[in-house]
């Protein structure tokens, strides 16, 4: 349906490669406009053509449509000003859905500010004890628009896809039949007018679900909870509250620390023993992923294999090793004190810190809090460590280590069995290393090494 046909792609990021080589792969001919100057074609291909720099006056004559990339905002008043000439407008997303071969499976998707790629990666476990031929990626690991690059692959039986505010704004009729809403909280409101306008982006995951759809969200967030009243399938509801009324939802699921129960269906209840998924925000993912599994006709027997059998994401989390009866955790993905606040409520106390890098601006304060029982002592490397260290004065001791290695040499002389030596930096990285994983890779090389 994409023969000979001309495509506009905006922005080449990893989601803008994705659509350019599905179009390509499928007949059309393909304008990508990068606004950075430098901008450099990442591959070469007779009918694709870069045009780096501001964008051409009204390039969006002669095209089939123009594929935005998640990272460009609709409200661009350029796009804006094609939307109103006529254009069509629509994102990554949006054109691997349309893409989907005849007798392929459902799309289950993912949203919400935290957990998310934990949920995908979860859910996509789960789903393939049932079903190998699962295609799980998104805003997480593969882009969407590269599950059928190939024209000629046979059709998954489930997707498993991470979306981002950013991704559903590009919805446009794309129908994900089983939606989950993780949690809402403050973000990416330099791109948002308000917290309400973030909300409703995410909410455009439930717009266009099949009559057959079902949604999932965290009934402990009221938020959340009032974005479901916008979905038009049975809303299913997870809690961390045992007493919490079910009023509002099909079915609601209720976690403890080593357990789930379904109080809907048979009233399933599941086992959490998996050290991958220890804290209260790892019940609540795995609740999320067990409902949408469930849901969509995955046995409650592959979902517990699953949630048994889970290895957990690098850098969140992440076991790495036990030494003389010290834990040692890599969390390098904690690049925000939220994150990190999620981090330190895993554990019930023992725990060496290790934070700093390059801070983003946001008070320490309620790190300092939550580390109260918990937190036996920090260490700071990067350049927020003077920062980080004032606002733990009094609170608790602070050794200033400057650099990783440094860091974890202190905290192996200092940690005692039944510790954890935690790496959650809740700062992003740019000042010491490449980026998150590079200072992962870097701390599990230096904690085997001990």
């Amino acid at each position: 349906m994409f023969e000979g046909k001309t495509f506009i792609v905006i922005g080449l990021g990893k989601s803008g490669v994705g659509a350019t080589k599905l179009l390509l792969n499928r007949g059309a001919k393909v304008v990508a406009l990068d606004e950075k100057a430098d901008a450099t074609a990442p591959f070469s291909h007779p009918d694709f053509t870069l045009k780096a720099g501001p964008f051409p006056a009204r390039f969006w004559e002669g095209a089939e449509a123009v594929v935005v990339s998640p990272g460009v905002p609709l409200a661009k008043p350029e796009l804006v000003a094609a939307k109103a000439a006529g254009a069509t407008l629509y994102g990554e997303i949006e054109l691997a859905w349309r893409c989907l071969p005849k007798g392929a499976g459902p799309i289950l998707g993912v949203t919400g500010t935290n957990g998310k790629s934990t949920t995908t990666a979860l859910l996509g476990e789960l789903v393939k004890q049932h079903a190998p031929n699962t295609f799980v990626g998104g805003n997480l690991g593969t882009a969407f628009t590269l599950a059928y690059e190939d024209p000629k692959r046979p059709p998954y039986d489930f997707h498993v896809v991470e979306l981002s505010s950013f991704q559903l704004e590009g919805l446009a009729g794309a129908q994900v039949k089983g939606a989950a809403i993780l949690n809402l909280q403050p973000d990416h409101l330099d791109r948002y007018a308000s917290q309400k306008e973030y909300g409703l982006a995410k909410a455009r995951i439930f717009e266009d679900q099949p009559n057959d759809g079902f949604a999932v969200v965290n009934a402990d967030d009221p938020q959340v909870v009032e974005l479901s009243r916008l979905a038009h399938v049975p809303v299913y509801g997870f809690t961390m509250d045992a007493h919490r009324t079910s009023a509002g939802f099909r079915g609601v699921a209720v976690g403890s620390a080593k357990k789930f129960m379904f109080l809907f269906g048979s009233n399933e209840v599941f086992r959490l023993e998996n050290r991958a998924l220890r804290g209260t925000h790892n019940v609540q993912n795995a609740m999320a992923a067990a409902m949408l599994a469930r849901l969509a006709g995955v046995p409650a027997e592959a979902i517990q294999r699953g949630l048994d059998s889970f290895p957990g994401l690098p850098h969140r989390l992440e076991w790495v090793r036990e030494l003389d009866g010290v834990e040692y955790i890599n969390d390098s993905k904690a690049t925000n004190v939220d994150s990190s606040l999620v981090a330190l409520k895993a554990f019930p106390g023992g725990v060496w810190l290790i934070a700093g890098g390059k801070g983003k601006g946001a008070p320490y304060q309620p790190l300092v809090d939550a580390a109260k029982g918990v937190v036996k002592g920090v260490l700071t490397i990067g350049k927020d460590a003077p920062t980080i260290a004032a606002a733990f004065e009094g609170a608790c001791p602070v050794h200033d280590c400057g650099t990783l290695d440094v860091a974890v040499k202190q905290a192996r002389a200092l940690a005692t069995k039944g510790d954890v030596v935690l790496l959650s930096p809740a700062c992003a990285s740019y000042d010491q290393f490449h980026h998150f994983e590079h200072r992962g890779d870097t701390f599990k090389a230096l904690v085997r090494a001990l």
